[in-house]
């Protein structure tokens, strides 16, 4: 009896151990499963989540290049950003807003490692607690973290060849030790740029020709500090300093001029100009309970200088020509104090209440001098030389509630309330200046249906406020010529923007995205055409002013298709898109409002109608190839489409691009060799046609050929865990700088 018990007990333990086997061989597989098909690119509540850790794409390369490789986002021109064709978004990192300009965020970019990224989070519809305006979309970089205490770092080294040799550096450090974290960042570099113009504008009895290049020199020094200090396991303490300074010294823009065909003047703008940015941020945070809720406060402050000054000269070409130049000096000083505070609060039924409020107030200050010569002296221009100070207060307060209602739906709603008192005044010129006060309501909604694994819906809808930067504020002039410039207009007024989307995501991989943006008193950059009269004399000159005013409502009505999969075991990626987008722009411009008075003199000024109806495409295809099973060798193929478009400026010609590069991966050691704009096919050219005969067009040869060299080398602890990216309060103010 005891044998049969033994031999029972013995079979029974056979059979468990067999069963356990066969479950862990099961749980392998799933697991096996599971890592085999990772989903790379999905829809998290308000947002896509391309999760770029172990792909081969981030490897020994820069966070520009890879946002490139994003889905749903584009670059044209090696500088900006398009979310499926939204012309604006902004930055954070680790879901905290960058404070750099938009020079500064391309170079902290193109020297961020992109070893060190996580994941790219793409926000198409940003809620309430996102500060935003217009149609900006966010684009959130989360870093990679661990907790292990010492030290790692990356040094960089790229040498880029155009018209012009150019090589830049950069490094990297990353440190912790217990409760600290340390992170720093330093770069430098040199960018000389060669651009080719050709000018024209006139009417059927009348026409302006120019033709030359622009030189301009730049040194570029960027780099940041970010200290963090855990006091305990629910408080931290956050301090972060950026900073930028640019030197372009010795820009020349030499332009030859013709009337009618015949040589009229040669004009040479000399510049020097110098850029500093220094942002200081500090941060406090408090959890409040274990699910994750807590308090942030910060304060922060952003003094912004850019110095300007330059020489224009016109030497004449024609008989009875005369020698003619200016001297014109345009500083800007932008100094913002900003405070905020949010709390976030989760509760066990996976809904989520956050309630925030900020403050924020700018000073900004332009003194801007012109002299004009004589013919023996210069004297001061008393029309055109301004001092221009913008003083502006935002108070804003927002609500959002989230809210999982099943596995399959889920929902955000909120609103954003902005109060907006502004003034604007010109040194002793009375008949220069304004007050605003202004407040604005703006709800934003969202709704999610997973319908299944393979098949997810989303709807969002939202509200948002689009205020003009200050550079555009301040009542200055930039010169192509002396009758071919760009006014800036302090007059203009915020537009008010409305956006909704319905997104579609398919097995992770396939997407369409529909569309649809109304612009209230939307602004841009027009052409004005006018004459000036001598009235003692009768000479007529004419001129082409670009300035920046509003001008009417914008529709848009945009579709997006686009794919990002791997195929046949990883070695051939690819990130394909296409974009349709039905625009109709109405509206008209019929004075310009910076005009003053000149004692003897009559200004003409040519109306500008739009009535644009138009239907603009962009394509994208984007391929990475294996080209080793080692996974050390990788060739990178990428072209881009932009047939003719119409937009409230002029018709924009078709611009494409190929580009190529191969990936060497060595050790520690990543070398990369680009080649963009293989077929120079990247050409701005904006052509400008009005009912009334009058036309401008202007051609703008960049040399976006680029051959480039980079060496990237990764040294330390690799695991290392990044100090905390802390928030800034004036995260509204720095998009307009």
């Amino acid at each position: 009896m005891k044998t049969q018990i033994l031999i029972a007990v013995i079979f029974f333990s056979g059979m468990i151990s067999a069963q356990q086997t066969q479950n862990k061989n099961e749980e392998t597989k799933t697991i096996e499963e599971v890592k085999l098909s990772k989903k790379v690119f999905v829809k998290k509540s308000d947002r896509f989540v391309y999760d770029v850790a172990s792909s081969p794409i981030a490897k020994g390369t820069n966070s520009f290049n890879l946002l490139q490789q994003t889905p749903m986002l584009s670059s044209t021109d090696g500088k900006t950003f398009k979310i499926m064709g939204k012309s604006n978004l902004v930055f954070y990192i680790n879901g905290k807003r960058t404070l750099m300009d938009a020079e500064a965020i391309t170079e902290m970019l193109k020297n961020t490692p992109s070893e060190n990224i996580q994941r790219i989070e793409v926000v198409t519809v940003p809620g309430s607690e996102f500060q935003v305006e217009a149609n900006e979309g966010v684009i959130n970089i989360v870093m990679k973290k661990s907790k292990t205490n010492g030290y790692n770092g990356t040094l960089k080294m790229n040498n880029s060849q155009t018209f012009y040799n150019n090589p830049s550096s950069g490094i990297a450090l990353n440190a912790r030790q217990n409760k600290w974290s340390f992170s720093t960042n330093f770069n430098m570099g040199s960018w000389r740029e060669r651009e080719k113009y050709t000018l024209t504008n006139g009417n059927d009895s009348f026409q302006n020709n120019s033709f030359g290049t622009m030189d301009d020199p730049n040194k570029n020094y960027g780099g940041s500090m970010n200290i963090d200090y855990e006091i305990n396991k629910k408080q931290s303490l956050g301090f972060s300093y950026n900073m930028r300074y640019n030197k372009s010294f010795g820009s020349v823009l030499d332009m030859t001029n013709f009337e009618n065909g015949a040589l009229s003047n040669r004009t040479v703008n000399q510049e020097d100009a110098q850029t500093r940015n220094h942002n200081f941020n500090l941060n406090y945070e408090v959890k409040t309970d274990t699910l994750g809720s807590k308090l942030s406060s910060n304060v922060s402050y952003l003094w912004f200088n850019r110095d300007k000054v330059s020489l224009g000269e016109s030497f004449p070409l024609k008989a009875g020509g005369r020698y003619s130049a200016f001297q014109q000096a345009v500083p800007q000083i932008i100094n913002n104090y900003a405070a905020n505070i949010d709390y976030i609060k989760k509760f066990r039924n996976e809904s989520t209440f956050a309630i925030g409020s900020s403050y924020n107030y700018t000073n900004t200050d332009s003194d801007t001098r012109q002299n004009d010569f004589d013919g023996t002296q210069f004297v001061t221009n008393t029309v055109l030389s301004n001092h221009f100070i913008y003083k502006e207060n935002i108070i804003g307060a927002y609500a959002t509630f989230e809210k999982k209602f099943s596995d399959k739906f889920s929902g955000k709603i909120g609103t954003r309330f902005e109060a907006t008192l502004s003034t604007g005044d010109v040194v002793g010129k009375s008949d220069i200046g304004f007050e605003r006060n202004y407040s604005n309501l703006l709800p934003y909604a969202t709704l999610n249906y997973a319908i299944n694994d393979n098949n997810n819906l989303t709807y969002s809808f939202s509200s948002r406020v689009r205020r003009p930067g200050f550079g555009q504020l301040n009542p200055s002039r930039t010169y192509f010529t002396p009758t071919n410039y760009i006014q800036n207009n302090p007059f203009m007024q915020a537009s008010k923007n409305y956006n909704q989307e319905i997104n579609y995501l398919y097995k992770n991989a396939f997407y369409a995205n529909l569309s649809f943006n109304y612009a209230e008193n939307a602004y841009g950059q027009l052409p004005l055409q006018g004459t000036m009269i001598d009235n003692a004399t009768g000479e007529e000159t004419k001129f082409l002013r670009y300035i920046r005013t509003n001008y009417g409502n914008n529709k848009q009505l945009g579709l997006t298709l686009g794919m990002n999969k791997a195929w046949f075991g990883d070695i051939w990626t690819t990130n394909y898109s296409a974009n349709f987008e039905y625009a109709i722009y109405s509206g008209s411009v019929t004075k310009d409002p910076t005009s003053q008075p000149i004692a003897g003199v009559t200004e003409i000024l040519e109306p500008f109608n739009i009535n644009v109806k138009t239907l603009n495409t962009f394509f994208q295809v984007n391929n990475m190839v294996r080209l080793s099973p080692k996974k050390d060798w990788y060739l990178g193929v990428n072209y881009w489409l932009m047939p003719t478009r119409e937009m409230e400026i002029g018709k924009l010609h078709t611009q494409q691009s190929l580009d190529l590069n191969i990936k060497k991966i060595m050790g520690n050691f990543t070398f990369l060799v680009e080649l963009n704009d293989v077929f120079n096919q990247n050409i701005d050219d904006i052509r400008t046609v009005q009912n009334n005969g009058s036309y401008n067009t202007v051609r703008n040869f960049q040399y976006r050929r680029e051959l480039n060299i980079n060496v990237t080398y990764n040294f330390g602890n690799q695991k290392l865990k990044k100090a905390r990216e802390v928030k800034s309060a004036n995260d509204a103010i720095r998009s307009r700088t």
